[in-house]
């Protein structure tokens, strides 16, 4: 038996959704003959990028610039979310339900915290809504890195932060299971829609194997229900790079509109 890495780390919360992610993959791995190799060692471009890899989730913008040549694209996920649908999802932009701000632009000169430079939910479809709204390449007074789509959540209720970019099904699995998260917060707006995160495998796998996963993966979901229920999942759609290109179009348009960077501050 084929002894590969096979995880889904870009969605581990709350708690029941990182267990239907298990036996989600169980049954995948099972199904294609693979043993799945602990891969709790390894930092997230490690095993996107090893040679062993069967099957995982990475941001649609590291797939166009970090891993662009290096992974096999598998999918994309069919979520049935509110704000996640048809294989897209979006940015929430949030702020504490007292504040008295209405819209994005009145956050001008705010602090604004994303949960990483290289997300982008949190950080390239930020920049692509800022971008009209900015002057002279700045939008925030202060910008800063959670680390974590659920810590800036953290920091907006702790008024660390006055406005957080957050992935639209991290903030549905939280508003479903663990709604004290997302307490005293509202949604100001929306990004543009972006595809769902992409599954992948390793480049060393052939177009007819990154497809044998995918079928394994939805026939998983078929003989799983309530997997499929928590997860939020209808099916694996096929994705190539094509859908993702236009994440670097929004950035070549923020840059054109005077935005290239968002800046942090530690």
């Amino acid at each position: 038996m084929n002894a590969r890495y096979a995880e889904l780390p870009m969605y581990v919360a709350p708690y029941r959704v990182r267990m239907a992610n298990d036996e989600w993959l169980e049954l995948i791995a099972h199904k294609l003959g693979v043993e799945r190799l602990p891969a709790a060692h390894l930092s997230l471009p490690m095993l996107w990028q090893d040679p062993r890899l069967l099957l995982s989730q990475t941001c649609g913008y590291p797939l166009m610039t970090l891993l662009k040549g290096k992974v096999r694209l598998i999918g994309r996920p069919c979520y049935e979310f509110p704000d996640s649908g048809k294989g897209q999802h979006c940015s929430l932009f949030m702020a504490r339900a007292d504040d008295p701000r209405q819209d994005l632009a009145d956050f001008a000169g705010s602090c604004g915290v994303i949960n990483g430079p290289d997300s982008n939910t949190g950080m390239n479809l930020l920049r692509h809504s800022l971008a009209p709204l900015q002057h002279g390449g700045q939008f925030f007074s202060s910008l800063q890195v959670s680390g974590g789509h659920r810590e800036s959540l953290r920091w907006l209720r702790e008024a660390r932060a006055d406005l957080a970019s957050v992935d639209s099904v991290t903030f549905a699995y939280l508003a479903r299971d663990a709604s004290h998260e997302v307490v005293g917060l509202r949604t100001i707006g929306r990004s543009a829609a972006s595809p769902t995160l992409p599954y992948i495998t390793g480049l060393e796998s052939s177009a007819e194997q990154a497809e044998e996963v995918r079928a394994a993966m939805n026939q998983s979901l078929r003989e799983l229900p309530e997997v499929a229920q928590i997860l939020g999942i209808s099916e694996v759609l096929a994705a190539s790079e094509a859908d993702y290109e236009i994440l670097l179009a929004y950035e070549r348009q923020a840059a054109t509109l005077g935005l290239e960077h968002l800046h942090a501050v530690q």
